[in-house]
Parts: structure tokens; sequence; C-alpha cells
């Protein structure tokens, strides 16, 4: 099983954010206290950390309720961020991930569920439209359960790997471990995925 081969669920899921230059001027202007800044930039990057929260607790409710824990967070904290030491993105990852876990300790995970990809639609306007949950095929669909089936820390690695697109020493700053860390529990996820996935890899 290639990267690629579990890429084909959905390319773009976690693509939908600012370029580099133009969130570093969202940035500067919600330091000097515009209000429209916020909402760009909550705009910018909703969609993604709604769907990495989704894609690591499989429960819309609670991927909402990790989406406005975070960005109220990220938005206190704003002055705290450095651009010298990490991305954006990957700052407001690592808050998302922090408050997934601790959504976990919580209460018991929830078994993944197909259901956000029918029926009514997300409360959330960051949501997966309609138009790209029709286009999961029953394989796609297969490849997703098989993800859900992960452990957490599996899971973690895999979802910001294969659609998140990050790089190790990425993964490594979002979850607070050696990038060495990172690609053992990255090939550890590959193996179990291959085994689960074996009669519809090409």
């Amino acid at each position: 099983m290639t990267d690629q081969h579990l890429l084909r669920w959905n390319d773009a899921i976690m693509a939908d954010s600012a370029p580099g230059d133009e969130t570093d001027a969202l940035i500067a202007r919600c330091l000097a206290g515009e209000q429209r800044a916020y909402v760009e930039l909550y705009d910018y990057y909703s969609g993604l950390i709604y769907r990495l929260s989704y894609s690591l607790l499989g429960d819309r409710e609670d991927a909402e309720e990790v989406l406005q824990d975070s960005f109220e967070y990220a938005f206190r904290r704003l002055d705290h961020f450095d651009a010298r030491k990490s991305a954006f993105k990957t700052w407001l990852y690592r808050i998302a991930v922090s408050r997934c876990r601790n959504k976990r300790r919580r209460k018991w995970l929830p078994s993944f569920s197909l259901s956000a990809f029918d029926g009514d639609e997300p409360r959330d306007p960051a949501a997966t439209p309609p138009d790209e949950r029709a286009l999961l095929s029953e394989q796609q669909r297969e490849v997703w359960a098989a993800v859900s089936d992960l452990s957490p820390k599996l899971r973690e690695v895999a979802i910001l790997r294969y659609y998140g697109g990050l790089p190790y020493a990425e993964i490594g700053q979002v979850l607070d471990i050696p990038p060495k860390t990172a690609e053992s529990r990255m090939r550890l996820a590959h193996k179990a995925l291959r085994e689960r996935l074996s009669d519809i890899v090409e």
C-alpha cells in the first residue's frame, strides 16, 4: 500500500488554508485589533481543523466543540505564536490534537461512523460538503474505516501524514514527539492498514 493509494480517499481534505504570507498579514491585523481579520483567519482554517478533529474523534458534535475550543484558545494566545518555530497551520494542528486527546480522556472514543456521509447536513459549515461525500467509493470507505480502527497514537500520525500531507518533522512538532518516532508510528500504521486492506490493495 502506498501513500498515493490511501490518498484517493480525498486528496484535498485538509488542503484549505491560507498561503504563508497571507496568514502572516492576517495575524498582524488581528494583533492590531482588527476584528474582521479574526473572521478571515477563522474562515481560512476552520475547515481544516474541523476535518482533523472529526477524523480523530469520529463524532460530529465533539469535532465542533474541539473546533470552537481550538480557535478560542488560538485567538487568546495569538501573540504567543512564533512563525520562526512553526507554520501557523502546524500550531493550530497541535492545539486541536491536544483538545482531541482531552476529549478522548473524558469519554469512551466512539466507533467511527460513516453516517456523516449520509442524511442531514452537518451543522458546521466546515464539514465535508455533499458533493465530496457522494464521491466516496466503497473502496475509499473501507480505507477510511481501517484508518479509524487504528489506535489513537497511530491514527493521529496516519491522519496527519496521509490526509494532512505533513512531513515527519512537522508531525513531530504537532504531536510533540521526535520525527523518528513519528516515522516509526507511521510504519506500524502502514503495516496495520496493509494487513486490513490486503484484499483491495492493487
